[in-house]
């Protein structure tokens, strides 16, 4: 019998994060992602700290029409306008088990024309 969907996306995660992890200097972009809404977060994890933080229920995206993909691409794009403001240029990406596709992918896309490297 093989692992659950969960199961699988947990390992995976795990998985990421034993060689993915963020400094002061290239903090780790991190990406949750719930049936309805989008979350990213740029996040110190030596000093455990999160720096920047933008999703798909912040005032000015939540009131913009258009579907989940293009939303995600809107939270990319406005996370990599605070941490650029914040002075960050480099993020290490972390997709949290979920696939680089879809609206994971729209995301890591907006993020990278707003000026963010990784």
């Amino acid at each position: 019998m093989g692992l659950s969907k969960t199961q699988r996306k947990l390992r995976i995660r795990r998985r990421i994060r034993k060689v993915s992890s963020g400094t002061a200097a290239k903090p780790r972009l991190s990406v949750f992602r719930s049936n309805s809404e989008i979350y990213a977060q740029v996040i110190d994890d030596v000093n455990g700290v999160t720096l920047v933080s933008a999703s798909s229920r912040d005032k000015d995206i939540a009131k913009v029409k258009g579907n989940k993909t293009e939303i995600a691409a809107l939270v990319g794009k406005t996370i990599a306008e605070k941490s650029v403001k914040a002075g960050l240029e480099k993020v290490a990406f972390d997709r949290g088990g979920n696939l680089y596709h879809g609206r994971v992918k729209s995301l890591a896309d907006g993020a990278r024309e707003a000026g963010l490297k990784f």
